[in-house]
């Protein structure tokens, strides 16, 4: 009987600690919801909404949902990160024009600034030489007293106008660190970034033979995932892929999405370097990516194939690419 209730006791514990981690996890669920930024009230709607239902479906406690939400929460995550990203990166080209724009009326008001103020200084300095003529009599005494009124207003004129200029330079000064601090947020998004076929195609061409290597990598399931679910899906898939395949590489590793399921990689490394990581690409990256839709997580597939390229002396750039098409379309 001891032994009984002491598991019985331990038992009531466990389901108690259970219950406490279920209601902490839905809490930070709904934190995640109550605390994000609104950058766009559509967005943030649907990323609340979302995360909502998710909080939900969690509190039930089932293990197999519980176990999924690990991935519906990361992409919802990922998702609103990225929506926020291109929020940025649009404020950002924004505000560099607006520091364009004012950094181009700076430049006209120095300009104009400068060229009244000459004009005024050589009209005030013709009437006092008008007025100190012998003859000039009492109209001598008006031309100076008419000088001396242009003369001031020339000098308040000028005085307002620096502070004008320095208004000007300090708006431009913060827009410019604005500007700097979006960049460093939407860095991150630049990984994404590949050249397209053409851009590769001359890098190939100007290339030197025999001291790079091509991996060509053909990721079939881009295609289905889009029949299936639709192009946003097929997009995100295709960025996460890419993410993975960056990682993968040397940073410095020039990469391109050739078509639509075929990318091309241009390396400077030895063949049996480029070999192994093509091993572990095919090994590590082929295989389910969860991707968010309708805020539900989905799972669509990559089956990826791995070639190598070398370049040889002597050997013309067409036939190079030649080489690649044949592998990458058969053809």
């Amino acid at each position: 009987m001891i032994s009984i209730q002491s598991s019985l006791n331990e038992l009531d514990r466990a389901h108690q600690y259970r219950e406490t981690l279920i209601d902490c996890y839905v809490n930070a669920v709904k934190n995640c919801a109550h605390y994000a930024i609104e950058f766009d009230e559509a967005a943030a709607g649907q990323y609340r909404k979302y995360l909502g239902t998710l909080a939900e479906e969690i509190a039930g406690g089932e293990s197999v949902v519980l176990v999924e939400s690990r991935s519906t929460l990361r992409n919802l995550l990922r998702d609103y990160r990225e929506k926020a990203s291109k929020y940025l990166a649009s404020l950002r080209n924004e505000l560099a024009g607006t520091a364009r724009a004012l950094e181009e009326i700076l430049d006209s008001l120095s300009q104009a600034d400068g060229d009244h103020e000459t004009r005024l200084r050589t009209t005030v300095k013709h009437l006092r030489e008008i007025a100190a003529k012998p003859d000039a009599g009492h109209l001598g005494t008006i031309l100076r007293d008419a000088a001396a009124t242009i003369e001031e207003s020339v000098e308040q004129m000028r005085k307002q106008h620096q502070v004008t200029i320095s208004q000007f330079q300090t708006e431009i000064r913060m827009l410019h660190k604005r500007i700097d601090s979006l960049e460093a947020a939407v860095a991150i998004d630049s990984l994404t970034q590949l050249f397209n076929r053409g851009e590769m195609e001359n890098r190939i061409r100007n290339g030197k033979p025999g001291v790079f290597l091509l991996m060509l990598i053909s990721a079939r399931g881009l295609r289905r995932a889009a029949g299936e679910y639709g192009d946003p899906i097929a997009a995100e898939l295709a960025g996460a892929f890419t993410r993975r395949l960056r990682n993968s590489l040397h940073p410095q590793t020039l990469l391109a999405r050739w078509a639509e399921e075929e990318f091309v990689a241009m390396m400077d490394v030895k063949k049996a370097d480029a070999l192994a990581t093509g091993k572990w690409i095919t090994e590590h990256l082929s295989g389910s990516y969860a991707c968010l839709n309708g805020g539900k997580t989905v799972r669509p597939t990559l089956h990826l194939n791995v070639g190598i390229v070398e370049t040889v002396e002597g050997e013309s750039a067409e036939a190079v690419l030649q080489r690649v098409s044949i592998f990458l379309t058969g053809s």
